[in-house]
């Protein structure tokens, strides 16, 4: 397949790449600046904005589906992920791209007691315009007509960890689990390769 991944310069973005090169798919890589990272040779790397209509739409152009890894730390959450949500969902069907799997966020999923992790007492202040923002986002996109899954990973990442090949799918999310981006990623093309979930938020954790 031939895949375009937003947001391809992050941890995780790199790790969806190498997930997706290893399965031999053809990749697109976009970041806004191609200077600053060092993705490898054999996938073809673009300058684009994820929150631009007509920069995603060039970079999805010819493409059987997209990833988004996408996020700027620079801008308001809230402003950067209802954005890129909008010029995601309007974008890539004019490109002629029906499917997009996300990035998601741990904090905004329900945990055991039901609630989202965000809402608990524990859950760090600071970190909440960040949650707020993602959840922002993933409703924006619950409005627009496009093949869409929320993959976020119940707890947190694991930064150090090696790749298992191993994940299993969450109940709910769980602020001790660690699951290392390598994994992570192959929750995301899995998705790609043989979807399971449409227009839904999935859980994932170590296996």
């Amino acid at each position: 397949m031939n895949i375009v991944i937003f947001g391809a310069g992050g941890r995780a973005g790199r790790e969806a790449v190498a997930e997706a090169c290893r399965r031999g798919h053809q990749v697109t890589a976009v970041v806004r600046d191609p200077a600053r990272h060092q993705i490898p040779s054999d996938v073809r790397v673009v300058q684009g904005d994820v929150v631009d209509v007509a920069s995603v739409e060039e970079a999805a152009a010819g493409h059987d589906a997209a990833i988004s890894a996408a996020v700027d730390l620079a801008v308001p959450s809230h402003d950067f992920f209802t954005a890129s949500a909008r010029a995601l969902s309007t974008g890539l069907p004019t490109a002629g791209v029906r499917r997009l799997v996300l990035v998601g966020l741990a904090s905004i999923m329900a945990g055991a007691s039901g609630v989202p992790l965000m809402d608990e007492p524990a859950f760090p202040a600071e970190y909440r315009p960040f949650a707020l923002g993602h959840a922002a986002g993933l409703d924006e996109l619950r409005g627009r007509d496009l093949d869409w899954v929320y993959v976020a990973p119940a707890g947190d990442f694991d930064h150090d960890g090696t790749r298992t090949g191993r994940y299993r799918v969450a109940g709910h999310a769980d602020w001790a689990s660690r699951i290392t981006y390598a994994d992570f990623a192959i929750a995301l093309l899995d998705e790609i390769g043989t979807p399971g979930h449409h227009r839904a938020a999935l859980i994932v954790r170590e296996a």
